[in-house]
């Protein structure tokens, strides 16, 4: 078993406990088990969310002292960092490089949550324009919302979680964390930095397990609240639960990217295979359909086919793969299915498709039928459907025709065609000259329709987690 292995357990009040019953994490490569991990009884949930909410009632650690605890683990990130690559790689299937870019972009958003603690304010409030309270004086001020449950997905098992962990620590918030059951080991070494950083221990609880984990912490009426990446299914579920408390929720997607006739294709071109390949292509923002002016349309599928063809698929230890295996044997199966469904209707496929254990070889499909899964559901796996287009206007329609609205993008050089896209995408990101999938960890981040609402990125998450409470002040 890996050193990972010791990361196996529960985190309730700065102690790691042990559970009755355990689940097993596969290497997602080898399928071989790498750790059992602690299942959470409904005693050890509730008793999170008890010392929690007691935290929060409590004496709350000054911002700037919150600040210092996130910056400390911002640096503890570069000690551990093979660590993390180590778990990552085996539970979640990274390649070398997108474990190492998912570490360095880790450090990066605890940096801007150590930030966002030091600057969360309110606003002064303009009495003077209301006849008759022009003597008032109003300010208001964020205080922490509560305890926050945090659901975190496989695809993202530090990143994410610290989207989550991070923002609701700088607004003042105790948090409740369950990790994927699938990545949970990532969770359990997060923790262990986070405690050596100093963070209090009644601020963090990892409650890692299954099924009955999730739906015990979701009638728990101590929560205040949710914040989820995962799918619309679970997020409508979750909504349910939680009624009249807050939730963030980002669910999910279907993202398309646009070229246009004048589109740099030396520019897009990588950046589009790489936005559909990486992770082998389980990103909510991951181009899934990709729309091209006809004029420039033979051009791309050769020249994407060819770049596809370079992205070998394989063991992700090997530093020559550029595509890891995809989270379960199943998912692949499934995303194979779909792969031999579309051509089966109709369509042409370019490279790719084929599978082996988790693996999927990257594929790029062209005539994909309207109706075939790879097109109108989300696939989730190293896939790029290509369609061309005669006027953008179709291609605005087409990107608009699903349920989903997280992130779209468009190359071209024309700025009113930039403009008519920001006006009639409905997404919750639009990217000119940048595909779907690129993201900052400073921006606000969240999408519409089926895809959820709310915001990620530190600033606008730990907004989302505070109270803004009005204060007035009358003569």
């Amino acid at each position: 078993m890996l050193e990972a292995a010791k990361y196996n357990k529960l985190l309730i009040n700065g102690e790691w406990v042990d559970a009755p019953s355990h689940f097993p994490v596969l290497d997602k490569f080898t399928g071989e088990t790498i750790a059992e991990v602690a299942a959470a009884t409904e005693d050890q949930v509730n008793r999170a969310v008890a010392i929690a909410k007691e935290a929060v009632e409590g004496e709350i650690p000054a911002p700037h002292a919150r600040s210092a605890i996130l910056y400390k683990a911002a640096q503890l990130l570069d000690q551990y960092k093979d660590a993390f690559r180590d778990v990552m790689v085996a539970e979640a299937g990274f390649t070398l490089i997108d474990a190492a870019n998912e570490v360095q972009r880790a450090r990066l958003t605890l940096e801007l949550s150590a930030e966002t603690a030091k600057m969360l304010c309110g606003h002064v409030v303009p009495f003077g324009a209301h006849p008759g309270s022009e003597k008032r004086i109003g300010f208001t001020v964020r205080e922490p919302v509560g305890v926050v449950c945090a659901i975190t997905p496989f695809n993202s098992p530090l990143n994410t979680v610290l989207h989550k962990v991070g923002p609701s620590f700088a607004a003042g918030n105790p948090t409740v964390l369950k990790p994927s059951s699938l990545t949970p080991l990532t969770s359990g070494l997060l923790g262990h930095v986070l405690l050596e950083a100093g963070m209090p221990a009644a601020y963090l609880h990892i409650i890692q397990g299954e099924g009955d984990v999730g739906e015990l912490l979701l009638k728990h009426q101590d929560i205040a609240f949710y914040t989820f990446t995962g799918s619309t299914r679970v997020g409508r579920i979750i909504q349910q639960h939680a009624g009249l408390r807050r939730t963030q929720m980002e669910l999910g997607s279907i993202a398309s990217t646009i070229i246009c006739e004048d589109a740099d294709l030396d520019q897009a071109l990588p950046k589009v295979i790489n936005a559909g390949m990486r992770k082998a292509g389980q990103v909510c923002t991951s181009v899934q359909r990709l729309l091209v002016h006809e004029s420039v349309y033979p051009a791309v599928v050769e020249k994407l086919t060819a770049l596809a063809k370079t992205m070998k698929a394989g063991n992700p230890k090997d530093d020559s793969v550029k595509v890891g295996p995809m989270i379960t044997e199943a998912a692949a199966k499934r995303a194979e299915e779909w792969i031999k469904s579309a051509v089966e209707a109709g369509a042409t496929l370019h490279c790719g498709g084929s599978r082996e254990g988790s693996v999927l070889q990257p594929a790029v499909l062209t005539n994909v039928p309207e109706t075939a899964s790879v097109w109108c559901n989300e696939a989730f796996a190293p896939i790029i459907a290509v369609k061309p287009f005669s006027d953008f206007n179709e291609a605005i329609a087409t990107a608009n025709n699903t349920p989903f609205g997280l992130a779209a993008g468009v190359f071209t050089k024309n700025m009113d065609r930039a403009m008519l896209a920001m006006r009639k995408l409905r997404f919750g990101t639009v990217q000119i000259n940048e595909t779907s999938s690129a993201r900052a960890d400073v921006m606000p981040f969240g999408g519409v329709k089926d895809s959820g609402f709310g915001k990620e990125g530190p600033h606008y998450a730990a907004l989302e987690m505070t109270i803004e409470r009005l204060m007035v002040l009358n003569p």
